[in-house]
Order: C-alpha cells, then structure tokens, then sequence
C-alpha cells in the first residue's frame, strides 16, 4: 500500500450533530442518484446507540486481527440495506377521487433502510437517551478493503490518502466482492446493475478545484471538519493530534481510520421525581468507551474543563475551534465556491 505523501481526515463533531440529514441529501443527489445505486448512502447519520446502515454492520466484522492479519467478515445482504421503496404516487396524485381516499405510502414494506430506527431511545424513563452520528468512508491509512481485493482495484492516492476504486474494468472481472467483506465499517457496496463495487470517492472532483467535500459544504450545523492531518495548521490536526479531543470510531478494527469523533457530552440522570441527579451521566460511558475506546473519558473531561473555561470568560482555543463562528474555518484548504470552481 502507498505510503500518501499528506492524509486527508474528517473531524466530525457529535455535540453539534442535529440529525438533519443534510449531508447526507447532498452526497446522494451529487453521487448516488443513478441506477443500481438506490441503496447506497455514502454519507448516512446513524441514531445511536442503533443497528445503523447496512442493518448490525457493526457485528459483521472485517477489519485485522491483533497480529495485523486481514479479517474476512460478513458482506451486508439486500435486507440489511431495505428494498428501494416504490410509492403509490399513481393512486394518489392522479387517481381521481382515490386522492381523497389514499394516503402516500410505499406499495410494500422495506424491511430496513438508513433511518428506520433513527430517533429511537436506548433506556429507561426518565433516562432514555440518544445522539446522531454521520457515517462515511474512514479512508483509511490501512484500508482492509484494499488489501482484501484480489485484482488492486482499490488503490490509496498518494497525494492526499483518499481510498478509491481506481480501475472499474478489475473490478467488474471479480467473482466476489471480498471488498465488502474485508470492510469492517461496510462502506463498500456493490451495484448490482452495473456489478461493480462502489465507495465514497471523498469529493475527489472537488477537492482536486479546492472546494470542500459536499458533506462538508452543506452541513447547516457546523459539525464537520475536513483537512491534512499533517498540516499542523489545520483544526483537523490540532483537534486529532494536538489536542487530542478527536477520536477514531471502533479502532479496535486496526484499519486506522481517518474519520475522528468529538463524543458525546451527557445531560445528567434523572431520579424517580424528576430531580437532577448530577453525580451520573445519561449516557453511559461504558457505551462510549465501545465505540472510541478507554480513551474517550479523558477526552469528555478535557472538554468540560474547556466548557468551564468559556463560561468564567476565560480563553480556551479548543472550544474557539469547535464553536466554528467562521463557517469557512471548516473547509480547511478548500475554500474555493463551488459555482466558482472550474
């Protein structure tokens, strides 16, 4: 595998995340809004704890062992990921008299897709608690989907360390995707039209015009960062190796992945009454510390010490960062607009 000359990584803040989906709507209507791609949400916003998108991804496995040796895990069958719903749009809106009858509704049931649980609780009340997190491809700096490819499909470009499926013609002449199957994130999904894998491409087109990944762009919360790891200027890089209040999502896979979370804060438990029980979080860490490992509690520490800074009006550079009052502090080095972009 290439080593890349510079990485390039997403800082994602969970805190800020609102579950709008917006990211999401931009990545589908640029990406995945052709045939045999119905089922594919490159950038798709998880309610947690949940099943997510493909259906218990997070138990198929892939990824490497202890030793660094490639696991082959599950490939996500079509109800992990819900049949493409078709809508009774005939019946409805040019059906005469029916249209006062029937209601929009899909002709049959999916079974699953990208937000079938989402804003569902995980708890008991007066505790049940939730966040949303956004999930895309980790470009990895140890892609299992690259190594589990048996014809070099999958490449890692050296200019940035973008993951993407350089060779379509290879890829077309493989009996199996054992791509899918290497991928523990399950972020490799198959077209079944054309018989080719297909991933997020990071925006390549984009970023190659100095113009932010569309998730990035479209994000209405300001949740999102891109940038070079190396780039000791970037937020990227202060938020991940700096200050270290980034973290990556079920390292345990040992791909080294690219995308890094701020966890969750937890509003405080409650008791019987309704009374603040501040002694507790809500959200359990023990949940959290699944995630993004044993790491996680020094880095929820560090950030309400950051909090506590703000509010005494005191300087606190991490939290400068994470409130983004810039939008275009977010955009690391593309910051061209996109009608500009030529």
């Amino acid at each position: 595998m290439v080593e890349p000359k510079k990485q390039i990584a997403f800082v994602v803040d969970l805190n800020k995340c609102m579950g709008c989906h917006t990211c999401s709507i931009a990545c589908k209507t640029l990406w995945t809004n052709d045939k045999g791609m119905d089922h594919m949400w490159w950038m798709k916003v998880n309610t947690m704890p949940g099943r997510g998108y493909p259906r218990d991804w997070e138990t198929m496995g892939g990824g490497y062992d202890g030793a660094g040796n490639l696991n082959l895990g599950k490939q996500p069958k079509t109800e992990d990921y819900g049949k493409a719903m078709e809508f009774n749009y005939e019946e409805v809106f040019f059906g005469g008299g029916n249209g006062k009858r029937a209601h929009l509704a899909p002709r049959e049931s999916p079974g699953w897709g990208p937000n079938w649980d989402e804003d569902i609780a995980t708890g008991e009340y007066p505790n049940a608690y939730f966040f949303y997190m956004p999930r895309l491809c980790n470009h990895c700096s140890s892609p299992a989907c690259a190594q589990a490819c048996p014809y070099g499909a999958i490449q890692k470009r050296e200019e940035d360390g973008v993951v993407f499926i350089a060779d379509q013609e290879k890829c077309e002449s493989c009996p199996e995707p054992l791509c899918m199957k290497g991928c523990p994130y399950k972020e490799i999904y198959m077209n079944p039209v054309r018989n080719v894998a297909q991933k997020c491409n990071g925006c390549l087109p984009r970023m190659e015009r100095e113009v932010a990944p569309a998730c990035v762009r479209q994000c209405p919360g300001r949740c999102i960062w891109v940038g070079f790891l190396d780039d000791p200027d970037s937020p990227v890089h202060k938020l991940v190796e700096e200050w270290k209040v980034a973290l990556p999502l079920h390292s345990e896979f040992g791909t080294k992945p690219n995308v890094f979370y701020i966890p969750p804060l937890s509003p405080p438990r409650l008791n019987n009454e309704g009374d603040i029980d501040a002694t507790q979080p809500r959200l359990p860490v023990e949940y959290l510390r699944s995630l993004f490992g044993p790491e996680v509690d020094g880095v929820l520490s560090r950030l309400k010490g950051e909090i506590e800074k703000k509010r005494k009006k005191e300087e606190s550079k991490i939290m400068d960062v994470l409130i983004a009052a810039r939008w275009q502090e977010l955009l690391g080095p593309f910051v061209k607009d996109p009608s500009e972009a030529r």
